[in-house]
């Protein structure tokens, strides 16, 4: 279902294919006026595809999957993976496996990959990014990992937390060009794609 963002929304360019909130709010700060369109993919990894591989064809894929609804426009693809001793590790799901994570993670460096797509169906092109960023985990005790995963239920941010919220009280240090890509939509990258397409947040001519 389409959910307009602004009553400017049935002219606008720009199509965010997603149904984060978190990246309504990402997007919202570029004070552009955009629509929301939930793609609806299988997320599955492929057989042998590195985590660099997956988000970029899955942030492409979420684009692609809406493009028929917007012949017209420039629509916003992303996803996002945490990668830690060669797993790739998405969105947990349930408290336990949440809980599993974040003590795996303890004291820990995990490296966060974003992807992020933006198609243009006016001139049938597209730019694919992939943004790195790692995070290192505070030793975290059994209580404070149970106390935070029953207060914010990060089941469905990847890497089990939500670096917006309470999440910022697990981790010793940020390491990376964009923080808003921990939570989901590197704005740095997608400014410099946008301006590409001609929609420059700024309106420079």
């Amino acid at each position: 279902m389409t959910e307009p963002s602004s009553s400017q929304a049935s002219t606008t360019e720009l199509v965010l294919a997603s149904s984060s909130r978190w990246r309504r709010k990402l997007l919202d700060r570029l004070q552009l006026p955009y629509q929301c369109y939930s793609p609806n993919i299988d997320e599955t990894p492929h057989s042998g595809e590195t985590p660099h591989a997956l988000v970029h064809r899955l942030a492409l894929s979420k684009a692609n999957a809406v493009a028929h609804h917007f012949p017209h426009h420039c629509i916003i693809g992303s996803d996002q993976v945490a990668v830690f001793e060669g797993d790739i590790l998405g969105k947990p799901h349930t408290e336990a496996k949440a809980r599993a994570n974040l003590s795996r993670f303890s004291g820990q460096r995990v490296t966060f990959l974003t992807g992020l797509a933006l198609l243009d169906t006016r001139h049938q092109r597209h730019q694919v990014h992939v943004e790195p960023f790692e995070v290192v985990f505070r030793h975290l005790s059994t209580q404070e990992i149970e106390n935070y995963v029953a207060k914010e239920q990060p089941l469905d941010s990847a890497g089990s937390f939500r670096m917006e919220g309470l999440g910022i009280a697990l981790f010793e240090k940020l390491e990376g060009r964009d923080p808003n890509a921990l939570v989901g939509l590197p704005l740095i990258a997608l400014c410099d794609m946008l301006r590409q397409a001609g929609l420059d947040p700024l309106g420079a001519s």
